[in-house]
């Protein structure tokens, strides 16, 4: 009888998944067979190994890269200091904040901040140093990007230290081991899974950017995002659009197995 009344409680999860998570799926690989007369083709996959493509995978690669790295080096000390502090939750609701901010409300407000006569430029003349072109390059893309996504950084690792045995560390510290011996053989091995699931909270969204890279980098530049939205939204070449979507799926599922947690069998 528990059992039946289990089953009764899944079926909601299974049509959730299979609506909103199967179908869409086989939609884009159903989509990506046709070329833009709408006929059956394999020409799209030909397509996708070419030089052009393969070099825009390399470079959304590279920039998902840089963004989850910095995430982390700002995020991990971040989150260790939040642990350590009296009012932690209040801090902790002052970083979480800026994601109930609308991203292309967030993007436009750096246009402000980093263009010609923005912030930046204004206090940097007054210093004497000129203006610089700080807007459409590959520094503002990365700094922006690590800017909206850190908080997703910061959450899983900060919840990892929080569940972190605090006798583990005296125990560590007893035994002679130094500040730096304790965290690298201690307190980054078991808030590993938080790092984990921070990454790739991070990476697979930079994977995919579209609306930063216009907005910010000036399509100076293209990912894989960027290449999904203009086969859809102007060449109307959904063929070739649901191609880069599965490759890039298949990619965002490699990410979410190599940092998934596995269980140790006894």
């Amino acid at each position: 009888m528990q059992t039946k009344s289990r089953n009764i409680y899944l079926v909601p999860y299974l049509l959730f998944i299979a609506l909103f998570v199967i179908a869409p799926i086989a939609l884009v690989v159903y989509y990506s067979f046709f070329d833009i007369h709408n006929e059956f083709t394999l020409a799209n996959y030909e397509k996708f190994f070419t030089p052009v493509y393969l070099k825009m995978t390399l470079s959304s690669f590279w920039y998902a890269f840089l963004i989850t790295l910095f995430s982390l080096l700002i995020a991990y000390p971040t989150a260790y200091l939040l642990t350590k502090t009296r009012h932690k939750q209040l801090w902790l609701l002052l970083i979480i904040l800026p994601t109930w901010i609308n991203l292309l409300l967030k993007a436009y407000a750096f246009l402000g901040i980093f263009g010609t006569y923005g912030t930046i430029n204004s206090f940097s003349e007054f210093l004497g140093f000129g203006t610089h072109q700080i807007l459409f390059t590959d520094f503002s893309f990365v700094f922006v990007s690590v800017y909206i996504f850190i908080p997703f950084m910061i959450l899983p690792i900060f919840n990892s230290l929080e569940e972190l045995n605090p006798s583990l560390i005296y125990a560590s510290r007893d035994l002679g081991a130094s500040s730096w011996t304790t965290f690298r053989r201690v307190i980054f091995p078991l808030t590993l899974n938080g790092v984990k699931s921070g990454c790739q909270a991070v990476f697979i969204p930079a994977l995919s950017l579209f609306m930063i890279t216009r907005l910010i980098a000036g399509n100076r530049v293209i990912t894989l995002g960027t290449a999904i939205e203009q086969h859809f939204l102007v060449t109307q070449d959904w063929g070739m659009g649901a191609t880069i979507a599965v490759f890039l799926i298949i990619a965002m599922a490699i990410m979410m197995i190599a940092t998934g947690t596995r269980k140790r069998g006894l």
